[in-house]
């Protein structure tokens, strides 16, 4: 699975991530962004947000595209 770039996660934007919890199982928590924590323009693991209801993780997915 490749990793989405920061320049197509954009603030407001309903997205799929994985929280550090969750890093083992995989398991997909969906939200919308309210900050993004990081700097650089890609990460091996994802982009990692802060989603407006408070929680943290990496982008895998961007919600209403397809990841083919």
């Amino acid at each position: 699975m490749s990793t989405i770039p920061r320049n197509q996660i954009k603030i407001g934007q309903r997205v799929r991530i994985v929280l550090k919890a969750d890093q083992r199982t995989g398991k997909l928590t969906e939200g919308i962004v309210k900050d993004l924590l990081t700097k650089s323009s890609t990460h091996p693991h994802g982009i990692k947000v802060r989603l407006e209801n408070g929680q943290v993780g990496r982008v895998k997915e961007l919600v209403g595209e397809t990841n083919n």
